[in-house]
């Protein structure tokens, strides 16, 4: 790595982490602002409330890391221009492309990191998080469909007439296995309670019905504790609950949706796709941001600045209406998820090829 590759990538990590630190900061005293009636009123203690904040901040740092790489490209080109650095090099015989190399090392470098945090590092914590923000800052959830039915298995398919998430009961309560079209088990209960100490079920005025073929057998009884394919965590409040679930955790997840013929499974592969296009946005950025910038103008470098925040709030205005459109099922969440990148993507190689540098 040459001298200039150092002196640009030192600049570019350095505006980037300053970049970062401001914007996190600012959105604390806004977040702390607006919630300090509510952290009052739960009469949480100041170490509760900075373990919050200890998991907030690297959730909302690395959220905002394709507009603050964005925003740190812009600063830093447009300085270097501003200077006539950016002329300088390029009249010692350095290509523009050749310029570009310790923006993209120092790009890779961020979006790797930010893939690995965001896949694996930051959901962890965020399971903290999001339990602090329904425990406190939510309303008190009251689980309320009625006529519940879902498939829990292979085969195998659940009803309750309706539960209680306050007291882990439901009620008029069937599991029914079917083999082909023909029903093959039938366990009927008036009632179901979750058992804490025993990791249970228990079934009061049970009926469990089986059939084979021309063959059938009925059993029953007042109570019978037993385990099934769901549990009381699936009847609470799933407030940003992909917030907290790890790449692998999300597969896993979404597979039990669709068994299950879930309504909301486009939320968590949105959730799934745009942890993978987040990187590629950050490249995407970068790329656009010094193209945007490099040249020097007479206004100095408040233009070039300004035009990257215009830019940035386009692009956050794309990636909003395709999420958007893609969780209500207009649009396959993959296409909605990388749309964003694919047309900035195409914007900036227009831009390279046309825009004056």
């Amino acid at each position: 790595m040459k001298l200039i590759d150092r002196y640009i990538l030192k600049k570019f990590l350095g505006s980037f982490l300053f970049t970062v630190f401001i914007i996190v900061a600012i959105i604390v005293v806004i977040d702390v602002t607006e919630k300090t009636d509510k952290y009052t009123e739960a009469q949480l203690s100041t170490l509760q409330v900075v373990g919050y904040y200890m998991d907030f901040i690297p959730w909302i740092a690395n959220f905002i890391t394709p507009l603050t790489v964005f925003i740190a490209t812009v600063f830093v080109t447009a300085r270097l221009a501003g200077h006539t650095e950016i002329i300088a090099i390029l009249s010692s015989g350095v290509s523009f492309k050749r310029m570009m190399v310790p923006y993209l090392i120092g790009s890779i470098l961020i979006a790797l990191v930010s893939f690995v945090l965001t896949g694996w590092i930051i959901p962890n914590s965020n399971k903290s998080r999001v339990a602090f923000e329904i425990e406190y800052l939510k309303s008190k959830f009251f689980f309320d469909k009625t006529n519940y039915h879902i498939q829990v298995a292979p085969n195998t398919y659940l009803y309750m007439r309706n539960y209680n998430n306050q007291s882990n009961t439901g009620y008029n309560f069937t599991l029914e296995k079917i083999k082909g079209t023909e029903l093959t088990e039938k366990l009927s209960a008036s009632r179901i309670k979750w058992d804490d100490k025993k990791n249970k079920w228990t079934l009061s005025n049970w009926e469990l019905l089986e059939l084979d073929g021309a063959k059938e057998s009925l059993s029953e009884g007042r109570t019978m504790d037993t385990t099934l394919a769901i549990h009381p965590s699936e009847f609470e409040n799933d407030y940003r609950s992909y917030d907290a679930m790890t790449i692998n955790e999300l597969d896993e997840h979404i597979a039990k949706l669709r068994m299950r013929g879930a309504s909301n499974v486009e939320v968590f592969e949105v959730e799934k796709y745009t942890r993978f296009t987040s990187p590629f946005a950050v490249l995407i950025l970068t790329f656009m941001g010094v193209i945007v910038s490099s040249k020097k103008t007479r206004g100095g470098a408040g233009f070039q600045i300004a035009l990257g925040f215009t830019l940035s709030f386009v692009y956050i205005l794309f990636f909003i209406m395709s999420k958007t459109i893609a969780e209500a099922g207009g649009l396959p969440p993959a296409l909605s998820v990388w749309f964003p990148n694919i047309l900035f993507g195409g914007i900036s190689l227009l831009m390279y090829k046309y825009v004056p540098r």
